[in-house]
């Protein structure tokens, strides 16, 4: 987009900044550089060198964008810096070390000063100790308000009808504290104590006054730094750990000293301090909007990430770049603050679902203190999403290794190529083709798609293919084009893909999704109008509660009764006598995403006032009934798994805890491993999409309950598998979109990593192909461009006086 150019003078000539934190003074010395007839000031309404925390860390992306876009400051910053590459994970009293990371921070009131000292030589009006005019105030006679004003920002209360904020507060308590000594790694900590655990998070800010042999580089820290350097320290734990802790009745003295008592081994035996220190709950800050006419949001503002993965002020920071360059691009502000938001909002939704994954983790610490040390460490490490298996082999190989080597892997075998076995089935990996709706079958039979379809991703060397959702009637069908195991034909169809599979993919095993539509039935093809009712046609439905899916759109169901209820469940049970004859490794009863069975589940779509609603022990009887009288006739050494919706992205809906009731619910009655997957159960949803977006459920099924459990949701490379599978998160991953692209999916992941053993095995037909093909040269020898020689270079002729000259003589 073009800017305004040259003598076309700045977008936003004069500018008002809410808040003096790093975001607001970094934005406001980047606009004044950039256009320096701008007026700008700032308004901060406390002490120049106030601020909370004490330590800030930056990574090398941001630090890179500081240097490109103010010289004058990255070289100040770099001045300061603290680097190191470690991290040391300590429970129990054993230190585990994992190297490669990279790191760099420094004190953030050192950080403050020297945005300070730019925008004072730049010209900005910096006023301290005076708390802003309001937003709407200082939008009449500026061209631009950035409200840089925090967490708490007033600025987006005032305006909340616009912004639309949303405030998530969790499940933790935490505190900032000090150290004055410089940790010599990023340090997480874990104190298990009769109250429950906590945690500690420290890392180094400064560094020693004095020289040392550790591992920091750089000189000495600013003057009035303890000498031998400090640290942040935070700690926290979860609510009721920190009541029963007696931490709620602490003032700030009496916290520090207790925080230092707790983890006096990693202090030294030293003191904490504190900063105006308090304990407080972490709280997500997202928002609809992020500008307001020339009102705009910055950094924690407008979005807020866990100080675990230590992206608050980077965030800033980033906000700070993007915004300046926008506005210099830009020929007008609204145009500007539209390519602000447009630019970072994708960044910052990336970042908050890593922080959230982090989050969380740490708020279910307690569930992975079973895990060996080596797993534990490396699920830490990984908890983000962001550190994967491969990423941290090349940052430590040696510590993978041992991670590899505690968790039993045969030497050079990736996790997802070891075998796992469900009662009297043992899968060669753990690569699920997951269920997918194909709505390719004639009166729900299926043809030659559905042999090639399974056939092909069989022979593609997953451990596990599942069929698509195999519907138990005809009313029971989402689509004229599902499959079904009803009529007289469904059965030996089925058998022709059973054997193909068995017989061409010798180890590889077919699994069918047993289900019923519910008040998700009789729509269009998905292709011809996903969830959409049939033009005519229609079949009648039925469903736990008289509600449609979509209303006004979707035919309202029949509420089921007792006959009725009876009559599917015997359905289910016919069904699933037929897929055992038909040759089926494994049966999964489908209670997720809003079909009937998931429907009695949820208390969105289940409103029941007899036996089979209420509370949740009513909304599973039903679904567990079914279960029971499957699992009666399913043959005993074949597993039975159950795939639920773990969350239905929906206010009111099924909650997480509820997820783990249910999984529980469904583990004591014989359930081999919950397929934990979300939403779709109401048309109102609102997922939070991302890569593995779902697994944090699956993870915590897995680690509370000890069930093992099926992955879903987002999973797309082999990486993210070990790193699922390695970590502890999951038993089996099953991946949808990736076997649609690419059929052979697994055995690619297979050559990609060198791996060729029993746990992905090329058919013999195949195998000519088991390496990549050779494409367009790359190593080709370059063209020589300089002669090069390995004899000293002939030296030049002495010219004649130096000839004759003395200490010489004539040849």
């Amino acid at each position: 987009m073009a800017g305004p150019g040259p003598g076309a003078g700045p977008v936003a000539r004069r500018v008002a900044i809410i808040g003096g934190g790093p975001g607001g003074l970094y934005a406001a010395a980047l606009l004044k550089r950039l256009r320096p007839e701008r007026e700008i000031t700032v308004w901060e309404r406390g002490e120049p060198s106030s601020t909370f925390g004490f330590g800030v860390v930056l990574s090398d992306e941001t630090l890179g964008g500081i240097e490109h876009a103010d010289p004058v400051v990255y070289q100040e910053l770099s001045r300061e810096f603290v680097r190191w590459d470690a991290i040391d994970v300590v429970r129990g009293g054993q230190v585990l070390t994992s190297g490669g990371h990279g790191f760099a921070a420094l004190g953030r009131q050192r950080l403050l000063e020297i945005l300070h000292r730019r925008c004072h030589s730049l010209g900005v009006h910096l006023r301290t100790r005076t708390a802003a005019p309001p937003a709407a105030e200082l939008a009449r006679d500026h061209d631009l308000v950035i409200a840089a004003d925090g967490v708490h920002s007033a600025t987006r209360t005032a305006h909340a009808d616009v912004f639309a904020p949303h405030l998530t507060t969790h499940r933790c308590r935490y505190i900032w504290l000090a150290a004055d000594f410089a940790f010599d790694a990023f340090r997480f900590e874990i104190a298990e104590t009769e109250h429950g655990v906590l945690q500690l998070h420290g890392y180094p800010y400064a560094r020693p006054a004095l020289p040392t042999s550790g591992p920091f580089t750089g000189p000495p820290g600013p003057g009035g730094q303890a000498a031998a350097g400090a640290s942040t320290v935070i700690v926290e734990a979860r609510e009721e750990v920190w009541r029963a802790a007696g931490l709620d009745q602490c003032d700030e003295g009496e916290s520090a000293r207790a925080c230092a008592a707790l983890f006096a081994d990693a202090l030294g035996g030293r003191p904490l301090r504190g900063n105006a220190s308090s304990w407080t709950a972490f709280r997500t800050v997202t928002n609809e909007r992020w500008s307001h006419g020339p009102i705009v949001l910055l950094g924690d503002a407008a979005h807020t990430a866990h100080f675990s993965i230590g992206s608050g002020t980077k965030l800033a920071v980033e906000d700070a770049l993007a915004l300046a360059a926008c506005l210099e691009e830009s020929p007008t502000v609204a145009e500007a603050l539209t390519a602000y938001e447009a630019e970072r909002r994708p960044v910052v939704a990336s970042t908050q679902r890593a922080a959230g994954a982090s989050l969380h983790w740490f708020e279910n610490l307690a569930d992975y203190l079973d895990q060996p040390p080596h797993q534990f460490a490396f699920n830490l490490l990984t908890r983000s999403r962001r550190v994967t298996h491969d990423n941290l082999r090349l940052r430590d190989a040696d510590f993978v290794t041992a991670v590899e080597r505690e968790a039993g892997l045969a030497r050079d075998t990736p996790p997802m190529f070891t075998p796992l076995t469900l009662r009297g089935l043992t899968l060669r990996n753990r690569v699920v083709v997951s269920p997918m709706d194909m709505y390719s079958a004639q009166d729900g039979t299926p043809g030659d798609f559905h042999l090639v379809h399974l056939g092909a991703r069989a022979l593609g060397g997953a451990g596990l293919v599942m069929t698509e959702m195999v519907c138990v009637s005809p009313t029971g069908r989402i689509t004229p084009g599902c499959t079904g195991l009803y009529a007289e034909g469904h059965e030996a169809a089925w058998r022709r893909v059973t054997d193909f599979v068995h017989s061409a993919s010798p180890g590889a095993a077919i699994g069918v999704q047993l289900g019923h539509s519910g008040r998700k039935g009789s729509t269009r093809l998905m292709w011809e109008g996903i969830d959409d009712p049939l033009p005519d046609g229609n079949w009648p439905l039925v469903a736990p509660s008289p509600l449609p899916y979509r209303p006004g759109i979707s035919q309202v169901p029949q509420e089921a009764d007792g006959a009725t209820l009876a009559e599917i469940r015997d359905q289910f049970v016919r069904s699933a006598r037929s897929a055992a004859r038909a040759g089926f490794d494994l049966l999964e009863l489908h209670c997720a995403h809003g079909y009937l069975l998931s429907g009695f589940l949820s208390p969105l779509t289940n409103r029941r006032t007899d036996g089979y609603g209420g509370d949740l022990s009513g909304r599973l009887r039903y679904p567990l009934e079914v279960f029971d009288a499957v699992r009666a006739v399913w043959p005993s050494d074949a597993p039975m798994t159950v795939r639920i919706s773990a969350t239905d992205w929906a206010e009111g809906g099924t909650t997480p805890d509820e997820a783990v009731a249910i999984a529980a619910a469904f583990a004591a009655h014989g359930a081999d491993a919950i397929d934990v997957s979300t939403g779709q159960v109401v048309a109102h949803e609102r997922p939070e999409v991302g890569r593995s977006y779902q697994t944090p459920f699956a993870d915590r099924i897995r680690n509370e309950l000890g069930v093992p459990v099926i992955a879903v949701g987002a999973i797309s490379s082999w990486d993210d598998v070990n790193s699922l599978l390695l970590a502890g998160r999951a038993d089996l991953c099953a991946l949808a979109r990736p076997h649609l692209y690419d059929p052979h999916w697994t055995l690619h992941a297979a050559a990609e990593q060198g791996y060729r053993g029993p746990g992905a095995p090329w058919p013999a037909p195949y195998r000519a192909g088991s390496r990549r093909p050779p494409t367009g040269r790359t190593d080709d020898p370059k063209p020589r461009l300089t002669l090069h020689t390995t004899t000293p270079p002939i030296p030049p002729a002495p010219s004649p006086a130096a000839a004759s000259g003395p200490g010489t003589r004539a040849q």
